[in-house]
């Protein structure tokens, strides 16, 4: 796979990429105050003195933020810094009660890490990737300003102000959309596994800012880079990219300079725009937070950090492939949601039992049930399908019924889509319904000899030579059997009958 890289007039270019994530921490309450962190609150119904910034009030720091922060870190392989400090940075804004916002910058609780990018040879990931990740800081976040409530004023919500956010600052190693894509993803995966965020970007618990400079192809200097704020999914980042990168090349070629700036991004048009001037960290005059000690960890409380943590994307995708057996794809598959890994092995361990084999013998068997089948299923029944009914044990049982050859891969369609629509057992639905597969030799005998019988000419031109003969031999048996015989049942006899 070749290099990505943007066509000028004066030749190639590169695209260099770093991306800020801020990521919401999963807490009830704010990282200075007891406000809730409900989503969805009608307008500033979530706001304490501390965040409304009331005279006198002082913030306190809350331990589960703090943790959340401490886990994400030793779950990207990061140095964790046992002293770390807040910081103000000093600006003004209409939906930023306090003046200024308390975050860190020169002492962050998260120090070096990396991150792993998988190949992806579609996406024009050639190989496997490490992103090295500089920080993870924490800090609250602002309000927000609503400028659609009123013709000539803006309201201003402080509901989001004061929650607690993981600043997750990339290295600037991306070098194309799709690896920028590929790390947001990951990056995703890895929080929503450790519980440390919930990665709905659409509701803005998670977004990005872009950074991005271009370069000749084969220089080593970074070129001057513009920030897009706030970007707020994965197809989103990689058109920033894109259309970033080539209004780069193109004011570089007429002659111009980048400016170092802060742009926005509009979906609708898939192009940014100018918000500000891009400030340096002096712009903000940053200093120590003088209402705030120093965090200074204990060894029991990393232990207690590191103890919590689970199993992560890329050690399951490990065993999954090692331990149960499964391709490279299913594995990657299975383990890039949470939901999709929970739901896999709750299957895998229904199934395993129902039957009575271990889970590597049933693995590939549920795999592909459950990223391919069972989708299929509810997608083509939209609205009709509840998946509730399908439970994990209803699942293992239609399974359980094609491993023992009792049904087909057809029937076991049928009978989901019924599980699905009217929430029957499977057992049931396969005996009432008429969705059993018929092993009965004798009667699969009966109707080959009759097959056999009416087609002499295409027999002997089978042991003529004819091998392709067969699947109209097996296609004869299975319209007379009303598709319900046993496939291998039917390839065992004609083999044997036909020599």
């Amino acid at each position: 796979m070749s290099k990505y890289t943007i066509q000028g007039a004066t030749g190639e270019w590169e695209v260099v990429i770093g991306l800020e994530v801020h990521a919401q921490v999963t807490s009830d309450s704010k990282l200075f105050s007891g406000a809730s962190t409900q989503f969805g609150s009608e307008p500033n119904c979530n706001v304490s003195l501390v965040d409304a910034a009331m005279p006198g009030m002082l913030p306190v720091p809350n331990r589960e933020c703090i943790r959340q922060a401490v886990r994400t870190g030793m779950a990207i392989e990061a140095q964790i810094n046992a002293w770390s400090r807040f910081d103000r940075k000093n600006y003004f804004y209409a939906d930023l009660p306090q003046g200024y916002q308390i975050s860190q910058l020169y002492h962050p609780i998260v120090g070096e890490g990396q991150l792993v990018i998988d190949a992806d040879e579609k996406a024009g990931i050639a190989q496997d990737k490490v992103i090295g990740i500089e920080r993870i800081h924490v800090e609250q976040d602002a309000g927000k300003l609503m400028h659609d409530q009123h013709p000539t004023m803006s309201y201003v919500d402080l509901n989001r102000s004061g929650v607690a956010l993981m600043e997750i600052v990339s290295r600037p190693d991306m070098t194309s959309p799709a690896e920028a894509g590929a790390y947001v993803r990951k990056l995703r995966s890895i929080l929503r596994y450790v519980g440390s965020c919930d990665g709905n970007m659409e509701e803005g618990s998670m977004r990005a800012d872009v950074n991005v400079s271009v370069r000749k192809v084969g220089d080593s200097e970074l070129g001057t880079r513009t920030e897009t704020k706030n970007v707020n999914s994965v197809r989103f980042v990689q058109q920033v990219v894109e259309y970033e990168a080539r209004r780069q090349v193109d004011v570089l070629e007429d002659g111009g300079t980048v400016d170092q700036e802060t742009r926005l991004f509009d979906p609708g048009a898939g192009t940014t725009r100018t918000m500000r001037s891009k400030e340096d960290a002096h712009d903000y005059r940053y200093f120590p937070d003088p209402d705030l000690l120093p965090i200074e960890l204990e060894d029991a409380f990393l232990e207690e950090c590191r103890a919590s943590l689970p199993e992560l994307p890329d050690a399951k995708r490990a065993r999954y492939t090692g331990e149960l057996g499964l391709t490279d794809y299913n594995a990657r598959e299975l383990t890039a949601e949470v939901e999709t890994f929970a739901r896999f092995e709750t299957l895998l361990d229904a199934t395993a039992k129902t039957i009575g084999k271990d889970a590597k013998a049933v693995a590939t068997q549920v795999a592909n049930w459950a990223l391919s089948v069972a989708p299929g299923v509810i997608k083509s029944l939209g609205d009709e399908a509840d998946p509730a009914n399908a439970t994990a044990e209803r699942q293992a049982s239609i399974l359980a019924m094609q491993d023992k050859g009792e049904i087909s891969g057809g029937q076991a369609k049928e009978i989901y889509e019924i599980v699905l629509k009217q929430g029957r057992e499977p057992d049931e639905i396969a005996e009432t319904e008429g969705l059993k597969q018929v092993s009965d030799t004798g009667a699969i005998e009966a109707a080959i000899d009759d097959i056999l019988a009416g087609n002499q000419d295409k027999v002997e031109q089978y042991k003529g030579g004819k091998d392709k003969l067969f699947g109209f031999f097996v296609g004869q048996t299975m319209k007379a059997m009303q598709g319900k015989a046993n496939p291998a049942v039917v390839n065992q006899i004609l083999k044997d009958k036909l020599g």
